[in-house]
């Protein structure tokens, strides 16, 4: 579908009202079906086992490879979105979702259900989720935050529906009949697709198109290398690494990581918070029946989990929208990752089912605050115009963790045979995450202030709180565009 011609041009409206209402409403839908969707996958963990005659490590691979690639795919769904735009790339990710799980109802090795369930699944979740937070960044500016949270409990409904819904379909019928009914479902994330209308700036640009001058600075910069160059070999060669870095520069935010240092402490802090993160949705299921709880009370702590997440992340989306919170939320969030990691704890103590709710409810509440607050604080510290590709270089890094960290984790259980190490892992990487990023922030503020108090200050000061301010003359900051919506015939 073609964003440039086949449209009727609408009159412009100011973001936060009107269709932007429905644009989250789909987000909230696309968010229970892709970010909610893999911690249900624990429940089937033991039958999968069974019929695979695989281990615990084996088995972890699958959801490592559907969750990594889920986050690990932003690159590819940065290029997709600046070329063919929200709507597309949304609807695009829920047909590889679908497709993803029908084909693992016929897999019949475990190496199988890692291509199609871990990669294609994951990589069509990748696509809708990345494009649909990105889609809602641009219609909100004033209700970002909030919007932002209220998405984000799209997670919440995902962990407490997800769970029940399997494991009533897991003993009516198997789990490759649940897999093919799976697929069905993901399909509806094209619908949320369609919602996405595409938006154009009011200068008449489209968001995926370059900025104005990106392109003379392009040909600025290769100008120069060609006088520079001794052969035309040497030009063909210096033209190759030129728009390599543009390529770089454009989808993996390089740049940004480089030279803005809120960014690059925050995706550091984050990357290492995902080997601990996820492990507690992966095997607390699995802990809990070898603890001696029934299957089903099993399952319903993850419902828990999601059921005390729906109200809680909206009550968090306010709370940190507070001016009082203006340029203070990387330490609510690592406030929250502090608690989510001494949270685990609880499970060391027992594995008793009325223990374990009590760790599911305080777990639900820091990964509350986690969820509502993990994008918010990443447009906090990078530009909107910029914030596609530096959600891309952020999820591909966290990815590597979150590939790596669960099978490592089940390898040492089987082991030890020991679901203990599990939670000790978790919180090791968490509290020490949560410490860096609260005392590195803590520690660049000091430092700027320090900077300005010795400078003549600026007339116009950057309006983010995290980066670090910059050596030389920037230009003025562009107010947020207003936008024009598109309708397809």
């Amino acid at each position: 579908m073609s964003q440039g011609g086949a449209g009727e041009r609408k009159a412009a409206k100011p973001q936060d009202q009107g269709w932007a209402w429905m644009v989250l409403l789909a987000a909230v839908v696309l968010q229970a079906m892709t970010l909610g969707f893999p911690p249900c996958i624990g429940i089937f963990f033991t039958d999968l086992q069974r019929d695979f005659q695989a281990s615990n490590s084996e088995t972890s691979w699958f959801p490592s490879i559907m969750v990594a690639v889920l986050h690990g795919g932003g690159p590819l769904c940065s290029i997709l979105v600046k070329r063919f735009g929200c709507r597309f790339a949304v609807m695009l990710g829920g047909l590889l979702s679908g497709v993803g799980m029908v084909s693992s109802s016929f897999c019949r090795s475990i190496s199988q259900l890692y291509i199609t369930a871990g990669f294609i699944t994951g990589l069509g979740s990748c696509f809708s989720f990345q494009a649909g937070v990105t889609a809602l960044g641009y219609y909100f500016v004033r209700w970002r935050t909030l919007a932002n949270a209220m998405a984000s409990t799209g997670v919440s409904l995902g962990f407490t529906l997800w769970p029940l819904l399997s494991q009533y379909l897991l003993d009516e019928m198997g789990w490759r009949n649940t897999f093919l009914i799976f697929g069905g479902i993901l399909l509806n994330c094209c619908v949320c697709g369609a919602i996405m209308r595409p938006v154009q700036l009011a200068s008449g640009s489209l968001l995926q198109s370059p900025k104005p001058g990106e392109e003379p600075r392009r040909r600025a910069e290769e100008t120069q290398l060609s006088n520079g160059a001794s052969s035309p070999h040497e030009l063909q060669k210096q033209s190759r690494r030129t728009a390599c870095f543009h390529v770089l520069q454009k989808y993996l935010a390089f740049d940004i990581f480089c030279q803005n240092k809120g960014y690059q402490i925050y995706t550091i802090g984050v990357t290492w918070m995902m080997m601990g993160f996820a492990l507690p949705h992966i095997y607390l299921v699995p802990y809990a029946i070898q603890n001696g709880v029934e299957e089903r009370r099993a399952a319903l702590l993850i419902s828990v989990i999601g059921f005390i997440n729906i109200f809680i992340r909206p009550f968090t989306g306010l709370l940190s929208g507070h001016r009082v919170f203006s340029g203070r939320r990387i330490y609510l969030f690592s406030l929250a990752v502090l608690l989510c990691g001494l949270s685990n704890f609880i499970c060391v103590l027992s594995a008793e089912f009325s223990v374990l709710i009590v760790y599911c409810v305080i777990l639900s509440i820091a990964m509350s605050g986690i969820g509502a607050l993990t994008f918010q604080v990443l447009m906090d510290v990078v530009e909107m115009d910029r914030f596609s590709s530096a959600l891309g270089l952020f999820t591909i890094l966290e990815s590597i963790t979150l590939l790596i960290g669960p099978p490592l984790t089940g390898l040492l259980v089987d082991i030890t045979n020991d679901f203990h190490y599990v939670f000790y892992n978790s919180s090791f990487f968490l509290i020490s995450a949560a410490l860096f990023m609260a005392l590195t922030f803590c520690a660049l503020e000091k430092k700027t202030k320090l900077k300005e108090a010795s400078k003549v200050p600026v007339d116009n000061p950057s309006r983010y709180q995290y980066r670090e301010m910059p050596t030389e003359s920037q230009p003025e900051s562009q107010p947020p565009p207003a936008v024009v919506y598109i309708t397809s015939i």
